[in-house]
């Protein structure tokens, strides 16, 4: 195991313990892609019409998930392809190619349009064209394009349990209609794998790609009457993890990440495995301690953000530039206050003239005075007066660098008391500009006695609470925690409501948001009388269809935003600011309280649960677009497959598991059938197929059907020598045999029986 925090002598937290874990492995993505070319070849055709009487057959592993093909007389099948089909249209040719297997691949616009020829998640071929353009590309792979577009070699094809009469039907028309077959013979996948590896008498127990079939052997015939099925085969499995994945990391859909069938498969294949101890394992999987272990990184690809390093000489120079033209802006900025006090002052010194004139000069004189300077009145031009000299001694103070001086000229009321009779025009008028003023002036002092109360009242209740501190250290402490608790309640139900506004099928949400869109109305329907007399009326009220659309909802997002920044909750205190100068009164003065007792330490990462379950026992930095880019499989990796022996429980299958299902024909089903002992089954228990290869498939089985049996039962489990490929291998033994030769259908019996016409044979299926 790699080393943890829990190597050394005293163990760090985990938030520091993880740099002392090594370097995790990243597994690139894998995809399906096109594998190399398979040029025809036709020295299997030539060694096969050498073959005396015809025992030579091409044999195809019929697979939901691969078809296998080959000659009868070698040892491995020539060529696998997955059972798809594809077509490329090549606009510069004016042509459409038809890709069949991997080659769909091959291009990026025909893997959009792949057709599969089995129905999903089932072994039944559903698509019967694309079946045609898989017998065609397997016919030409084998050499035989050249023999007038017939077959004139026996074959023996594969089909799953129980295979519907209609899909055999389709299958041999085709055979003897299309291809002129001399005669086709059909066998259960399973049982010929069975066969391949000496199998006599026992319990085949098949886990493929489309489904998962039990099936009892007796003296090499399958009794079918006993067999059972489980609906669950390896693109179950692999469609569940897709959507455990897509389910667990909801964000990566919008960043562009393409989860398909194909990835998930990969990581069926290469990370999960049976749980021999399904139950305590899943309890400790998420541990912190061995996490690293147990988790499977994948790196989906993603476009590396490029950090120009510069060096020390560039940076001082970059420095440089930067100090330069901040002081060519600082002194454009000073140039600029310099000619605005300029012109500021000329201003004075033209108003101030004025008011030498008007002092000077006769009154007559004044009116065209103040209507050369563009000035109301008198008053007017000496507000003015003032307002400039106040701006230049501002400015040049603030040139200065010192601070701005407070206005020490008490303020002139005098008109206030003067009734209005005794004044004129102008002085009415500047006896409400006096009153304005004198109101401003009192909201001033008001406020500042109240700043001044309220700093007396803050510097009171901050030495009330340093005595109780002193006094009463213990009660002290009590409000605190309450005051904490409060504080972390309110954040909680902040943080509730916030998810309520945001979720559009909530009941208060959609009220509200009725309420809205009739208050944005031109017509408003209202609630009352008046609004039901309006909506019955003809032509008051509209249809409120607003919130019907998801679009209406971004209106409904702003207010939601707008409202959390209303006055009032901005006079109200922040609970996040109160619950954090509480934690450091209680970390100050509590003993008992620490850091890790802080919101701050148990939103920490390394406690969170959640955080194990997405990114394992690793800090996340949401910057780090290869980090953006992963996924962690880690619950996953035994929760899938164990699907298959508790399919109700975590699936929500309505079939017992593997184990109860073999139980069931052990202990049940074959004790009723005469002559047929019970340990002859137990002696060779036999796996293949697909979901068998996971790790301790056969252990869990084992276990699992010991507790179901009495105390010392013969029980022995072996798995194929080739889980994937026995199938075709024992069909390639079978065929040329004397069971072969008895179960074959020719041509001359199709014609004269029916295409629904089959022999029954200890390998294939019964008639149905």
């Amino acid at each position: 195991m790699a080393p943890s925090a829990m190597d050394i002598d005293e163990p760090l937290p985990r938030r520091e313990a993880w740099k002392l874990l090594p370097e995790p492995t990243i597994h690139p993505v894998k995809e399906y892609a096109m594998e190399d070319y398979v040029p025809p070849r036709s020295d299997g055709y030539e060694r096969a019409k050498a073959q005396p009487d015809g025992d030579a057959c091409i044999v195809i592993d019929n697979g939901s998930s691969a078809v296998r093909a080959g000659w009868s007389f070698e040892k491995n099948p020539r060529f696998i392809v997955p059972p798809i089909m594809a077509k490329y249209r090549d606009r510069k040719l004016g042509k459409t190619f038809s890709l069949v297997g991997s080659d769909c691949y091959a291009d990026t616009a025909a893997r959009g349009h792949i057709r599969n020829a089995y129905e999903a998640g089932t072994g039944i071929v559903a698509n019967w064209d694309v079946m045609e353009h898989l017998l065609d590309y397997t016919f030409v792979k084998l050499g035989l394009n050249g023999n007038e577009g017939g077959v004139d070699v026996p074959l023996v094809l594969t089909e799953s349990v129980a295979n519907l009469p209609y899909s055999r039907k389709c299958m041999t028309e085709i055979v003897f209609e299309c291809y002129n077959a001399p005669s086709v013979a059909y066998g259960i996948d399973s049982l010929f794998s069975y066969r391949h590896n000496k199998g006599s008498t026992g319990l085949v127990v098949s886990s493929s790609y489309s489904a998962t079939h039990v099936i009892p052997v007796y003296n090499s015939k399958a009794i079918l009457s006993q067999a059972i099925r489980l609906n669950w085969g390896g693109s179950h499995a692999a469609d569940y993890l897709l959507k455990l994945v897509r389910l667990k990391y909801r964000d990566h859909l919008s960043n562009n990440l393409k989860l398909n069938q194909s990835q998930a498969e990969y990581w069926l294949k290469d990370f999960c495995y049976i749980s021999s101890d399904y139950d305590s394992e899943v309890k400790g999987y998420l541990d912190w301690t061995g996490l690293e272990d147990r988790e499977r990184i994948v790196q989906f690809p993603f476009t590396e953000e490029i950090i120009v390093q510069k060096s020390e000489e560039e940076l001082a120079k970059i420095a440089e530039r930067k100090k330069e033209s901040g002081r060519r802006l600082q002194e454009q900025a000073a140039k600029m206050r310099l000619e605005r006090l300029m012109k500021k002052e000329r201003e004075l010194e033209y108003y101030k003239h004025i008011q030498t004139q008007i002092a000077e000069n006769p009154k007559k004189e004044t009116k065209r005075l103040l209507d050369e300077a563009e000035v109301k009145d008198e008053a007017t031009l000496d507000r003015q007066v003032k307002e400039l000299e106040k701006t230049i001694r501002r400015a040049r103070q603030k040139d200065l660098g010192g601070d701005l001086e407070e206005e020490t000229e008490a303020p002139d009321f005098s008109l206030l008391e003067v009734p209005d009779d005794q004044l004129d025009e102008a002085q009415i008028k500047a006896k409400r500009q006096q009153r304005l003023m004198k109101s401003n002036h009192d909201a001033r002092a008001r406020a500042k006695a109240e700043k001044e109360a309220e700093k007396a009242r803050v510097a009171e209740e901050a030495r009330l609470e340093e005595e109780r501190r002193t006094n009463d250290l213990e009660n002290w402490l009590e409000e605190k925690r309450a005051e904490r608790e409060e504080a972390l309640e309110k954040i909680k139900e902040r943080e509730r409501l916030s998810k309520d506004m945001g979720n559009r099928k909530n009941l208060a949400s959609y009220i509200r948001m009725k309420n809205i869109a009739n208050l944005a109305s031109d017509t408003p329907t209202g609630s009352g009388a008046a609004g039901r007399k309006r909506r019955r009326g003809g032509g008051g009220g509209d249809d409120d269809d607003f919130g019907a659309d998801d679009a209406d909802w971004g209106v409904y997002r702003d207010i939601a935003t707008n409202q959390n920044d209303s006055d009032d909750e901005e006079r109200e205190e922040n609970p996040d600011v109160t619950l954090k100068a509480l934690e450091e009164l209680l970390m100050q003065y509590d003993p008992n309280f620490t850091y890790e007792h802080t919101r701050e330490a148990q939103d920490d990462w390394s406690k969170k649960m959640m955080h194990a379950f997405e990114r394992g026992p690793r800090p996340f930095d949401a910057d780090s677009p290869s980090e953006r880019h992963q996924i962690h499989l880690n619950v996953e990796r035994i929760r899938v497959p164990e699907v298959v022996f508790q399919p109700s429980a975590i699936a929500g299958i309505d079939q017992a598991g593997l184990v109860e299902i073999a139980g069931d024909i052990l202990t049940q089903r074959l004790t009723g059938l005469m002559g047929i002992e019970r340990d002859d089954f137990l002696r060779d228990i036999f796996l293949t197929g697909g979901l068998t290869l996971f790790q301790n498939f056969d252990v869990r089985l084992h276990a699992g059907l010991q507790a179901l049996l009495p105390a010392g039962s013969p029980l022995r489990l072996r798995r194929a020598q080739d889980a994937l490929t026995d199938a075709w291998r024992g069909a390639a033994d079978w065929a040329g045999s004397s069971q072969w030769r008895q179960a074959a259908v020719t041509k001359e019996e199709y014609q004269e029986k029916g295409s629904e016409y089959i022999k029954e044979h200890d390998q294939g299926n019964a008639f149905s």
